[in-house]
């Protein structure tokens, strides 16, 4: 009896796609590995994406596209800014190596664009020229996308380690730090045996660093005011 094929999709593709980016990392995802994981040949995805970038690219506007679902705000351009930060990371943490999706690929998907003209919509109300609205958007993009990736490396490492290992490398950093000079590490060694590195990653960072860019943003638009 002759084998079935085993019917797939784009969406179908997409699922299987998420999968194996959260299982092995984007620096493992091949084509290859993907169609594996389907029950088909390679050859086969061809029919629905072109290349392995075309469906990055099609994964990056599927995320795009539930941030833009799940961004619900109104007000001034601050409040609309955090709203719209707060949802990126929580679409970005749900979705496996979607930030690193999303700074591989070109805005030439329509979700991709809708979900940047959203983000220049929140400054348009301000009075800063256009390229400072965009430089101001972008800063807050990489904040978000850096933030997410940073916890995102450092929660996968901490995946890796034993709890005798993560044991052994304390030991070993607290021989260093105490064997190096004041002037070297002084400030480090402090903050590290007070718990302060234990905030990266959390919302308490997350909500400071978002704090200063938009403290930033008011002092530029009140010097141009100023200026006036």
């Amino acid at each position: 009896m002759k084998k079935k094929q085993p019917q797939i999709s784009e969406d179908k593709i997409l699922e299987a796609s998420w999968q194996l980016l959260g299982e092995e990392g984007i620096e493992k995802f091949s084509m290859r590995r993907l169609a594996d994981r389907l029950g088909i040949q390679a050859p086969s995805l061809y029919w629905y994406f072109k290349s392995k970038q075309n469906l990055y690219q099609r994964l990056a506007n599927q995320v795009s596209k539930v941030i833009l679902e799940e961004f619900h705000s109104e007000g001034n351009w601050e409040e609309q800014l955090t709203e719209l930060a707060v949802t990126m990371r929580s679409v970005l943490s749900r979705y496996p190596c979607s930030t690193q999706l999303m700074m591989m690929t070109l805005p030439h998907e329509p979700d991709i664009i809708r979900f940047t003209n959203r983000l220049l919509l929140c400054m348009e109300s301000t009075p800063l020229e256009q390229e400072r609205k965009l430089q101001a958007v972008l800063t807050l993009v990489n904040f978000v996308f850096y933030f997410v990736l940073d916890h995102y490396q450092h929660q996968r490492i901490l995946s890796t380690i034993s709890e005798d290992q993560a044991e052994h490398q304390q030991e070993e950093l607290h021989h260093l730090l105490n064997s190096m000079s004041e002037t070297d590490a002084g400030l480090f060694r402090g903050m590290y045996k007070k718990g302060l590195f234990e905030l990266m990653g959390t919302d308490r960072a997350f909500e400071f660093g978002l704090k200063l860019i938009l403290l930033g943003v008011e002092q530029v638009i009140k010097e141009q005011e100023g200026s006036i």
